[in-house]
């Protein structure tokens, strides 16, 4: 592997790196009282057993509200995608959308980020 290669695939964990800390940055910033995260922790490390299945709903029922988009949530898959190697992309959508960093970006713009973000690599 040539040099600039691997100085490349460096800067790239770096700025992978430093997603993460802005994520917990964010997550800090947030102020969650300590025993929700550790709840919220536990929850998603420990598997939910499925309860036993209902009765389907029946079609002429209104689906649920879907549940919004968080910050991290769209963080994982940004971030996902610039490991596979499109950082300069995902910066491009996270500008396209009014911020220079993806905490900056409106939360109603969540949804119409993740959707241009799943063409990457896809298309």
């Amino acid at each position: 592997m040539s040099r600039i290669k691997m100085l490349l695939n460096v800067i790239e964990d770096v700025r992978s790196l430093g997603d993460s800390l802005q994520a917990l940055a964010d997550a800090m910033a947030s102020n969650e009282p300590k025993e929700e995260a550790k709840k919220k922790t536990r929850a998603k490390a420990e598997p939910k057993p499925e309860p036993p299945k209902a009765q389907e709903p029946a079609p002429a029922e209104a689906e649920p509200e879907k549940k919004p988009l968080t910050l991290e949530e769209v963080r994982m898959v940004l971030a996902e995608k610039s490991r596979a190697g499109y950082t300069a992309e995902v910066r491009s959508l996270i500008t396209q959308h009014g911020a220079d960093k993806l905490s900056d970006v409106d939360p109603a713009e969540y949804e119409a980020l993740l959707a241009e973000a799943e063409v990457l690599g896809n298309g």
